[in-house]
């Protein structure tokens, strides 16, 4: 079984949607650049979620998108069935035609992973993924920065090369 683009795109998208709503519609050209997906797929992927009154949206200047409930009762299956993105481990889509004459000796187990896949992801809410993210350590990465000649000449450092620096001692490295 994979989750296609399709899937993880709309719970990703969800989930930053939920974390920003507090404080008005979240446009999509937002979404589209914190999380680095496609303005048009997230126009296609909202409209999905919007006819499954998973999100409302709001016209005119300062609108966007919102959640259409609360992130408690939004479950992450229900969002990848809204962009019609099937959950199926089996070969034959589960029609049991696996072979000319019938399912195949694997069918079974395949079905049953089709049931616990779809029990689990129904039992994991869009609040759940939010509260994951929030208690997330945050990490800080720690780069040498260049600085231009213009800005170099301020911080009162050779201007001959472009050079990165030390932000701790402002000293060329």
């Amino acid at each position: 079984m994979r989750l296609t683009t399709k899937g993880r795109f709309a719970v990703t998208a969800m989930i930053d949607l939920a974390m920003r709503q507090q404080h008005g519609p979240v446009t999509l050209a937002g979404i589209s650049q914190r999380q680095k997906i496609s303005l048009s797929y997230l126009e296609q992927l909202f409209g999905r979620l919007r006819r499954h009154e998973l999100v409302e949206s709001t016209r005119g200047p300062g609108g966007g998108y919102s959640l259409g409930r609360e992130p408690v009762q939004i479950s992450v299956s229900e969002i990848i069935f809204a962009v019609d993105e099937p959950i199926d481990a089996t070969h034959c889509g589960g029609r049991e035609d696996c072979n000319d004459d019938g399912p195949c000796m694997t069918h079974e187990l395949w079905s049953n992973l089709n049931v616990k896949m779809l029990e689990y992801l129904s039992s994991v809410s869009l609040a759940d993924l939010v509260n994951q993210q929030r208690n997330r350590p945050i990490t800080i990465r720690s780069e040498p920065v260049s600085i231009f000649r213009e800005h170099r000449a301020a911080l009162e450092l050779p201007t001959s090369t472009l050079q990165s620096i030390d932000l701790n001692g402002l000293r060329p490295v």
